[in-house]
């Protein structure tokens, strides 16, 4: 039988938030590895063709770079006053001026 939402089925077990050891040694491993061999993967990069190489780039950036996430925001205009109506129509107008 499935235990309670927030309720543990082994109470003394690792406590919320403690990394697991074993990604932790990859992880460190791992950048260990990449560190030892850098050089010979930066000739190794520069025998691809520009197209792999750019694809490359983007599998190493998933590694070192957050990802964007979309954010959505709901405004209820009918509780705004006029000065925070105006206020709001030139910032978008900036913004749109911006990617112009």
């Amino acid at each position: 039988m499935p235990q309670p939402k927030g309720k543990s089925g082994n109470p003394s077990g690792r406590p919320l938030g403690t990394p697991n050891k074993i990604t932790l040694e990859v992880r460190t491993w791992i950048a260990q590895l990449i560190d030892k061999n850098r050089e010979q993967m930066e000739q190794d990069l520069a025998m691809l063709t520009p197209k792999e190489r750019l694809m490359m780039f983007e599998k190493l950036m998933q590694y070192t770079t957050p990802k964007i996430q979309s954010v959505e925001s709901r405004i209820d205009f009918s509780q705004l006053n006029e000065a925070q109506l105006n206020r709001v129509i030139r910032e978008l107008a900036q913004d749109l001026r911006r990617e112009d």
